[in-house]
């Protein structure tokens, strides 16, 4: 029996021998459509080369693509489980011409994998072709041999492809595998539904523009996309009808059926089934870089995520599910995806640390369904907005909030009012995502590279002022600079190729306008990698302008933003590019100083630091990394040091140029869900003896060696979200200034003080600590005042006091306890603090005469609740608890109240 790998290997093998280019998935993350919530078919990395926005080195393609439907238009969340063939995650297998070969090539191609390769039996497969289409009915019947009535005209939307409601499109001839007479349904495209016709491949044949929505012309250069799911063929492959018995599932199944102790039977089969899905589309959605957080793409890996959770749950298992499962995942699919061996650390720390998150919000999302719910009457239906909301911030599936309301017998959830809401939920997370990709580049950019081509960056090799041109100096005509006020010792001569005000191509501006320009070459380092993009000055004939800021648009092309200080700038001028080169000096200081904080990081904390951001300007450097917990002083203390140890050793910095994949082999570390070009550009810290510090796959600008970044020091550690750490950091003259600044404030603040500066923290620390003994003092005077009037209730005879006290931290309202204990001998005290930002205390204490009754533990607990809290510690005769929504300190004492009741009247 052939397994899923083997059929992944095959195809690729198949077309790399009919001259195929076989590609890497790309990342889950659209890199150049900022459309899409996720990567959800293989032709989505080829979309620019569709609409002739872009060129490769070559003219046919094949790929196993990664895909997620879980998000936006494409969404199968709701399915999953509860069908054979739905999955977040799936493999797209695909094969593409961009002008090469079509409908013919396509179709013999097709037919002679499923036939031959696969040997699948000619007999049972049906095929249709778009009504109209003759050219790939007759296609079909030369190439294939097939009966005509298996080859189905089919009209309508379902067989004719496009992109969008403008752009490349055309007809589809889609490939079914007959499962055969057990099974329901009628030919594809007939009316009778049913399971028995399975499609298989779909081969679009994209041969017309849609220019408008009455004009169709066809495309000079057509093209073929084709799409057939790896899940779906290995399972006709191995004679499954489900795709949850192939064997990958069968695998991760039996392992989730190990450790839970509960088997793939009767209701368990959804559970198991949604279990295994959605740890695949959650762990490549990590190892592609997102996280989970409550927006955006983070907002449905959390949906996910917890979804999967939800089920754990019902299987009876309480510990971290898919963390425990990842391993074999790992181990099933880490040598086709690497990332998935690379980000193995961050995947299992990710699942664990949102799974322990996740428990609270589960039994508090419960806790308020049973609120919600315990007032309506036999049958009656939960309003859909309220279950939305319990979907939405605590996690709760619909599905399972479903057999919550059944069991009780009440009619379940409004389903249509819940959809109203997600929907309008979803359409907030799709123009989020909006922002999230590259924004869409204007049309003029494109042919403005189409006439121009990319933009020669000769500004690597340029430091205070030295001229280094990389290439071919005789590219352009500089031959035009004649005027001895010109120097060229300042800067490097350019030709304006284009001109872009208020976007539009113009030939000629004019002093106090904003424009955009296009020169044939320039040392001006355009903004990515985090590095912003070079400042300076453009001087000409009769015209200077001003360069704020550097931007790259597609193609590779330097767009140069400036405002024209005096005179006319026209194209085809000649002109002098001079930067900022005090700023950019210190923009390569502070590149490749977080280099070193990035190995650092690795290094102190561990492989499964990645980057997720970075921020480079002259001032200081701001990196963003995976880290699910805060760093201590002492490992920020540690990571500074072996730092700066690398800089005193002045390691060389050597950029080179390397093809892609020796690049990765090497050990160069790249970006998660970046894409590469095959050439790269590797920048190592190296010793003398050739050991490797760092490398990485980078387009910035670097010094040439650690010693002259001469220091750095960190600023400030902070949490950017849920797994998130922000890492502020100064280097060069920028840090020893920044430490000079610091030295004189820590004097001033021991001359006002009066103390050495060496004690200046003690002396800090005294002066809290006398502040707080006078606001515990302060509290108590307040209390004493006020205690004679407290109201003691007594339920059935047990005295219960309550107080709610403004600004008291959990140390002093255990001060104030003992106070109240004598006045009432015998009872329980709940005292309250809420804090300016409205975050709870609470302390409950219970005399000896009543523990063997009332325990304060669960009481504590039983208010964290309320408060949006959870848990609660300490003895049976006092314990703390909180939580962060003070405005509730007055329902949390009713509930004490209300429980001390009903349990006394018991």
């Amino acid at each position: 029996m052939r397994n899923l790998s083997s059929i992944r290997k095959t195809f690729l093998d198949f077309f790399q021998k009919r001259e195929h280019k076989i590609l890497d998935s790309s990342s889950l993350i659209p890199h150049n459509d900022p459309t899409l919530m996720f990567t959800n078919a293989g032709m989505v990395q080829f979309k620019n080369i569709f609409t002739s926005q872009e060129k490769r080195s070559y003219k046919t393609a094949a790929t196993v693509q990664k895909c997620v439907r879980a998000g936006g238009k494409h969404n199968d969340l709701d399915n999953v489980g509860r069908t054979t063939r739905h999955h977040t995650f799936f493999e797209m297998l695909g094969n593409f011409s961009f002008g090469d070969y079509f409908k013919e090539r396509a179709i013999k191609l097709a037919w002679e994998l499923l036939t031959k390769e696969f040997d699948i039996d000619c007999r049972r497969i049906v095929v249709t072709v778009y009504d109209g289409d003759e050219e790939a009915f007759n296609l079909w019947k030369k190439i294939s041999g097939l009966p005509s009535n298996k080859i189905i005209r089919v009209a309508g939307k379902d067989n004719f492809w496009s992109m969008a409601d403008i752009g490349p499109c055309g007809p589809c001839s889609e490939i079914f595998f007959d499962q055969g007479e057990g099974y329901l349904g009628g030919l594809p495209g007939s009316s009778e539904a049913g399971d028995r016709y399975l499609e298989i491949w779909n081969l679009v044949f994209m041969q017309f523009e849609q220019k408008s929505q009455k004009e169709r012309c066809i495309l000079p250069s057509m093209s073929i996309d084709t799409g057939m799911g790896l899940e779906r063929i290995s399972a006709v492959l191995q004679g499954k009808t489900d795709n949850y018995d192939i064997d990958l599932f069968k695998t991760l199944i039996q392992a989730s059926e190990q450790i839970t102790g509960v088997k793939y039977k009767g209701d368990n089969i959804i559970n198991h089934r949604v279990i295994v899905d959605h740890l695949r589309s959650s762990s490549f959605l990590i190892a592609d870089g997102i996280l989970p957080t409550n927006e955006g793409r983070g907002y449905v890996l959390r949906r996910i995520m917890r979804r999967a959770m939800c089920y754990a749950r019902l299987l009876g298992y309480e510990d971290p599910l898919m963390m425990r499962l990842f391993p074999v995942l790992c181990s099933e699919m880490g040598s086709a995806y690497p990332e998935l061996i690379q980000a193995q650390l961050l995947i299992e720390e990710t699942l664990k640390v949102e799974d322990m998150r996740f428990r609270k919000t589960l039994d508090k999302g419960i806790y308020l369904l049973d609120e919600v719910s315990s007032s309506l009457e036999k049958n009656a239906i939960l309003d859909g907005s309220v279950a939305f909301k319990l979907y939405d911030t605590h996690g709760l599936p619909l599905d399972i909030m479903q057999d919550i309301l059944w069991a009780r017998g009440l009619g379940g959830v409004d389903v249509a009012s819940f959809k109203q809401s997600l929907e309008e939920q979803r359409s907030k997370a799709r123009s989020h995502c909006l922002g999230l990709g590259e924004k869409i580049t204007e049309k003029i950019w494109f042919s403005l590279k189409e006439k121009y081509g990319t933009t020669k960056f000769v500004g690597y090799n340029i430091h205070h002022g030295s001229k280094v041109i990389e290439g071919d100096e005789k590219k352009s005509d500089y031959s035009l600079f004649q005027k001895p006020s010109v120097d060229f010792t300042q800067g490097i001569p350019a030709i304006v190729k284009a001109i872009v005000l208020q976007d539009s191509i113009v030939d000629v501006a004019r002093a106090g306008q904003k424009v955009e320009v296009l020169f044939d070459q320039t040392p001006f380092y355009a903004e990515s990698g985090g590095q912003v993009g070079d400042t300076g000055i453009a001087v000409g004939e009769g015209v200077s302008l001003q360069i704020t800021d550097v931007q790259k648009k597609v193609g590779g092309i330097f767009v140069h933003h400036a405002t024209i200080e005096h005179g006319v700038l026209r194209t085809e001028m000649p002109i002098i590019l001079t930067i900022n080169y005090q700023d950019r000096r210190q923009l390569s200081i502070n590149h490749s100083a977080t280099h070193l904080l990035h190995a650092a990081l690795r290094t102190i904390l561990g492989p499964h630091v990645s980057q997720k951001g970075s921020h480079i300007i002259p001032e200081r450097l701001r990196f963003d990394i995976v880290h699910s917990k805060p760093i201590t002083r002492e490992e920020i203390k540690f990571i500074q040091d072996h730092i700066n140890d690398v800089i005193a050793q002045n390691y060389s910095i050597i950029t080179r140029i390397m093809n892609i994949d020796d690049a990765i082999a090497s050990g160069s570390s790249a970006l998660f869900g970046k894409k590469y070009s095959d050439k790269v550009r590797v920048v190592s810290i190296e010793s003398d003896d050739g050991r490797v510090y760092a490398s990485e796959l980078c387009g910035g600008t670097h010094v040439s060696s650690t010693g002259e970044i001469m220091l750095v020091h960190i600023v400030s550690e902070s949490a950017v979200s849920a797994g998130i750490r922000r890492i502020e950091a100064v280097a060069g003259q920028r840090a020893r200034s920044y430490l000079v600044e610091q030295d004189e404030k820590l004097r001033s603040l021991a001359s006002f003080l009066k103390v050495q500066s060496s004690n200046v923290v003690k002396r800090v620390e005294e002066i809290w600590e006398e502040r707080r003994e006078l606001h515990l003092i302060n509290a108590k005077h307040k209390l004493k005042l006020n205690v004679d009037d407290l109201s003691c209730h007594t339920i059935a005879n047990v005295n219960f006091m309550s107080h709610v006290i403004p600004d008291a931290d959990f140390k002093e309202l255990k001060g104030l306890i003992d106070m109240l204990q004598k006045k009432i001998k015998s009872g329980i005290i709940m005292l309250i603090g809420v804090s300016k930002e409205k975050k709870a205390s609470v302390v409950i204490a219970v005399t000896q005469d009543l523990i063997d009754r009332f325990n304060a533990i669960n009481l504590v607990r039983l208010s964290a609740k309320v408060l949006g809290g959870s848990g609660g510690g300490g003895r049976p005769n006092m314990a703390q608890s909180g939580g962060p929504d003070g405005n509730k300190v007055d329902q949390a004492i009713a509930n004490i109240v209300s429980f001390l009741k009903n349990k006394i009247e018991k």
